[in-house]
């Protein structure tokens, strides 16, 4: 799994081909999201000092659905709206993929630090967007880094609409 992870950081499509073949690697993505997600509460965390508890239980259970909602909607869009010839793809390859790419987030552990702890913030979420990229051009079977671009702008305006429900809805829970 680390091996998987330091590929998606690097952005290696062998990884991200590798990632959508085996079907056995949907445990080891959602691990990818869970540790993401568990960084970040705790960057967040030591920047703001909340509740620990609140703040790791809200973030992963809003990663996780995230996750998987921004994976049915990009496959939608993928397979759907801009679909190529060679474009096949289900749910679990790209859900394993986009997994796999958000392991730049473990950046995010480092948002409290001072000074440039924003920096870090900034520089996670544009390294996950490349390797969701890559992610998303691998699964689709896309030739075009620009295609999976547009499929993850077009995913982003339901999955936003989504997330701030998500939100909402957590926010009240917890």
């Amino acid at each position: 799994m680390l091996s998987r992870m330091i590929g998606a950081a690097l952005l290696r499509s062998d990884t991200f081909e590798e990632v959508e073949a085996d079907s056995n690697a949907m445990v080891q993505a959602l691990i990818v999201v869970i540790i993401v997600a568990i960084a970040g509460a705790i960057g967040s965390f030591l920047s703001e000092e909340g509740d620990i508890v609140r703040a790791l239980i809200f973030g992963i259970v809003f990663s996780i659905v995230s996750w998987a909602v921004w994976a049915l909607v990009a496959v939608f869009v993928g397979t759907k709206i801009l679909k190529t010839e060679d474009t096949e793809a289900d749910w679990g390859q790209v859900a394993r993929c986009t997994g796999f790419a958000q392991t730049p987030g473990l950046l995010s552990i480092l948002v409290f630090v001072p000074v440039v702890g924003g920096l870090f913030g900034v520089v996670s979420l544009a390294w996950r967007v490349a390797a969701m990229v890559v992610a998303i051009r691998q699964s689709l079977d896309y030739t075009s880094t620009w295609r999976a671009f547009f499929v993850i702008l077009i995913s982003f305006i339901p999955v936003l609409i989504i997330n701030a429900v998500a939100f909402v809805v957590l926010s009240f829970a917890l």
